[in-house]
């Protein structure tokens, strides 16, 4: 008996000895380097836990250094990507401190390198030496990228019949990607430019030899290395019939490309100020209006509002207030707002009154300097009062439909005094609803300068009559989603099709346009820190970019998924811990970047030696 006593309590402390090591964290580092023995800047590390569903990704300093924040312990996948080479995969058991270098190969196949590339390198590769192909690039850039990012289209090799037969597609499917009918009214833009435009796309994307010519771009390095993504799985809508439950190519190995998109879940996102994950789903499901994901388990909640239909209502822009709450669009049966309480995960829904707009356009909202919630409409903006739970509405000066298409509401924001602003995007009109006249005020953008045009060519543009969200002409700056420093009185407006911000003073009125620094540069949606530095999301490149006002100092974040098509940015900020919140749209992720200061990354790498 004493025995079998001795032996239990010896098995009891080797099975609490066990669990004591893997609840632990320990430190993951290690060395990249190229097959010659060069040490690689700028790679991209990621680690997963087997059978988890959130990955962690770093980069490599100017040593080809890399080092995790603490990771918990158990098996894990490890690999290392830089565009250029092959994936580099390994196993790793974390149960104490572990470095795992690797060596990184050249991909020698042209088409796997090409596969491997982000959008907006795709883009910048097409021809544009001659006003034809300038002109044909243009088109591409602005009417082939509505319901999906460039490098799902230039993935693929077609003959010219074959890019003319996708043309004859897409030139009737609107920004949902979904495909209308016979009956649908093609794009007059994409309908007078097939031929040229399916020309140009075989001799770049075709059979035979390719007229692109893809330039490199340095890795990222000082600040953009210091970043540490994490990534969320989210499963995939069960009514789309996938068979799946998470999406088979993620987008986290390059070397397969883009991924097509069906079924995913997240559109906009935000932290709570405890941390927890929120996102909106837009796409008709039966389970989620709002997503819940647990940061440190990736336990996801789902949480509901009826539908008309019977089906959960979707829901599509999302925003915290001061409390910690949550306010979205939210569709029962006519488009309203919606509040998530995240104390009780409660959600209010308030209409607005018969007499007004329902919620609509692609609907955003925001907090302003007064509490209030502004949200957009399709013919404006509503400021809504928790307090009284009243509705103020503010109708745009062009009107919806007009002899240049459609003029809907395309991002929207409140001012430190109180004031609402959004854009329509097809106009390229930005519109301030004036709290203390009751009145709307509009601006207009500048065109885009574009030469080489043809005088008919021109005129043709400047007769176009169905202009949208996915269908601007040339010239368009297409003003999309925006924030504004509120402690500085300045609203940033993400121009999608000009490859700039517009900024404007909030107070004079005062406009701006700031390029940014490469013109395949698509920003989307646009958040503000407190620090009044400018981050945007760019859909089409994998890219997030920062702007210091006071510098103009650009800096460009890699993500480490390939084809993201992100369309919204949110921040919290707690002392001096920045978090940058998005969905990874098209692969179903949500995203959560932070930045370790130098300090930071010194003190982790002395841990790990």
């Amino acid at each position: 008996m004493h025995n079998l006593k001795t032996g239990l309590l010896i098995c009891v402390a080797a099975l609490l000895s066990v669990a004591e090591v893997y609840a632990a964290d320990f430190m993951l580092s290690g060395v990249i380097t190229a097959r010659n023995g060069q040490k690689l800047e700028g790679v991209t590390v990621s680690a997963k836990l087997e059978g988890a569903t959130i990955t962690t990704s770093v980069y490599t300093d100017s040593g080809g250094s890399y080092v995790f924040p603490p990771l918990a312990a158990g098996r894990y996948r490890v690999w290392a990507q830089a565009l250029g080479f092959e994936t580099a995969k390994s196993p790793v058991v974390l149960a104490s401190a572990q470095r795992s270098n690797f060596t990184l190969d050249e991909i020698r196949n042209a088409e796997r390198r090409f596969r491997q590339l982000p959008g907006e390198m795709m883009v910048a590769a097409l021809p544009e030496a001659t006003p034809e192909d300038a002109h044909m690039k243009k088109i591409f850039m602005n009417n082939c990228t509505g319901c999906h990012a460039t490098s799902y289209a230039l993935q693929f090799r077609f003959d010219e019949a074959g890019w003319s037969k996708i043309i004859d597609l897409m030139k009737v499917v609107p920004v949902n990607g979904v495909y209308p009918g016979p009956n649908a009214k093609p794009s007059q833009i994409l309908e007078r430019n097939q031929k040229p435009l399916a020309a140009y796309l075989a001799r770049a994307r075709g059979p035979g030899a390719s007229s692109m010519k893809v330039v490199s771009r340095p890795r990222p390095a000082g600040e953009a290395a210091r970043a540490v993504w994490t990534l969320y799985d989210l499963q995939l809508n069960p009514d789309a019939g996938i068979g799946t439950q998470y999406v088979a190519n993620d987008g986290t190995d390059w070397t397969m490309g883009t991924t097509s998109k069906l079924g995913q879940l997240p559109h906009d996102g935000g932290l709570g100020l405890d941390g927890t994950i929120y996102f909106t789903v837009n796409n008709p499901n039966r389970m989620v209006t709002i997503g819940k994901l647990d940061p440190k388990t990736g336990a996801v909640k789902f949480i509901k509002a009826d539908a008309a239909n019977g089906q959960a209502a979707n829901a599509h822009g999302l925003v915290r207030d001061n409390d910690g709450n949550f306010w979205f669009d939210v569709n029962p049966g006519r488009r309203a707002l919606g509040k998530l309480d995240v104390k009780t995960d409660v959600i209010s829904i308030y209409q607005t009154p018969a007499s007004m707009a329902p919620l609509g356009g692609a609907v955003t909202m925001d907090v302003d300097g007064k509490g209030k919630i502004w949200a957009s409409t399709p013919v404006g903006a509503v400021r809504f009062d928790p307090l009284t739970e009243k509705f103020t509405e503010f109708k745009s000066l062009i009107p919806t439909k007009n002899d240049k298409g459609s003029a809907q509401t395309y991002g929207a924001a409140g001012d430190s005094d109180g004031n609402g602003w959004w854009a329509q995007m097809a106009q390229d009109a930005i519109v301030k609803g004036d709290v203390e006249t009751g009145k709307s005020i509009q601006i207009n953008l500048p065109a885009v300068m574009v030469g080489g045009i043809s005088p008919e060519d021109r005129a043709f543009y400047d007769s176009v009559s169905d202009l949208g969200f996915n269908n601007p002409t040339l010239t368009s700056q297409g003003p999309r989603r925006m924030g504004t420093d509120k402690t500085a009185n300045v609203l940033w407006v993400g121009n999608s099709f000009g490859a700039s911000l517009a900024r404007i003073d909030t107070r004079t009125m005062e406009t701006r346009i700031v390029p940014f620094p490469d013109p395949t540069m698509q920003p989307y949606h646009i958040a503000v820190d407190s620090k009044h530095n400018v981050w945007g999301n760019l859909w089409t490149s994998d890219r997030i970019a920062k702007l210091n006002p006071a510098t103009n100092a650009w800096t460009i974040f890699d993500l480490p998924v390939r084809g993201t098509e992100i369309r919204h940015i949110s921040l919290l900020e707690q002392g001096d811990k920045l978090s940058v919140v998005m969905p990874v749209y098209r692969t179903s992720q949500m995203g959560v970047m932070t930045v370790r200061s130098e300090a930071e990354l010194a003190a982790l790498k002395a841990k790990a030696r």
